[in-house]
C-alpha cells in the first residue's frame, strides 16, 4: 500500500504525543490516531507497525525532551543545586505534559532502550552523582533511589493522593529533596 500524501512516521509521532498528553499514554494506539486523522488504520501501517511501535517512538521522543531539558538544567550545576534541578525537572515535565511523561516511563526493549535519549539519563544523574563522591555499586544504588523517589511523588502527586491534606506539596517536595541530599552526604547507609 501506498503512503499517504501528507503522513509520515514523524508527523504521526507528533499527533500521538499529543494524544498522549490529551487522553493518556495508555489509550494511544493506531485506531485513535486514525480517527484523528479520518483514515483508514491501513493507510498508518506504512508508517508504523502496531501500536506497540507507534507507543516506543512516542517514548523515544519523550526520553529525547526529557533529557534535553535536564542537560540545560545541570548546565553549570553541582551538589544539591544540580539535584533540585533534575528532580524538578522530571516534576515539571510530569505536570505539563502528562501523557509524554508516562511514555518516558514505557518499557523499551532492550536494544532500543540502549540506543535512547534514557542512557543521557543515565550519565547526568551518575554525573550529578560524582558531586556526592560515589563509588560503585553505590552509585548505582543512588541512581535507582533518586529514579524511585522521584518517579514515585511525581505519580502519587499526579494522582492526587497528596491533595487531601496539608502542608502543601511544595513544602513537603523541598522537604524530600533537603532529605535526599542529607542522605547523599552520608552515603552509603549504614548497614
Amino acid at each position: 500500500m501506498a503512503p499517504r500524501v501528507g503522513l509520515t512516521t514523524e508527523r504521526l509521532t507528533q499527533a500521538g504525543v499529543t494524544l498522549a498528553d490529551e487522553v493518556g499514554f495508555d489509550q494511544v494506539t493506531v485506531s485513535e490516531l486514525a480517527r484523528r486523522f479520518d483514515v483508514k488504520v491501513a493507510s498508518l501501517y506504512s508508517h508504523v507497525k502496531n501500536s506497540h511501535d507507534l507507543k516506543t517512538r512516542i517514548a523515544l521522543l519523550a526520553l529525547e525532551e526529557l533529557a534535553d531539558r535536564a542537560a540545560d538544567a545541570l548546565a553549570g550545576r553541582a551538589g544539591k543545586d544540580a539535584l533540585v534541578a533534575l528532580a524538578n525537572v522530571y516534576r515539571d515535565y510530569a505536570r505539563e505534559q502528562p501523557g509524554r511523561y508516562a511514555a518516558a516511563q514505557f518499557r523499551l526493549d532492550p536494544g532500543t532502550a540502549a540506543a535512547s535519549a534514557g542512557v543521557r539519563h543515565a550519565k547526568m544523574t551518575r554525573a550529578l552523582l560524582r558531586g556526592y563522591h560515589l563509588d560503585e555499586p553505590d552509585q548505582t544504588h543512588a541512581v535507582r533511589l533518586l529514579g524511585s523517589v522521584f518517579h514515585g511523588y511525581v505519580s502519587i502527586e499526579m494522582g492526587g493522593g497528596f491533595s487531601r491534606s496539608a502542608p502543601d506539596t511544595e513544602e513537603t517536595w523541598s522537604r524530600v529533596l533537603d532529605a535526599l541530599d542529607a542522605l547523599l552526604r552520608t552515603w552509603p547507609p549504614a548497614s
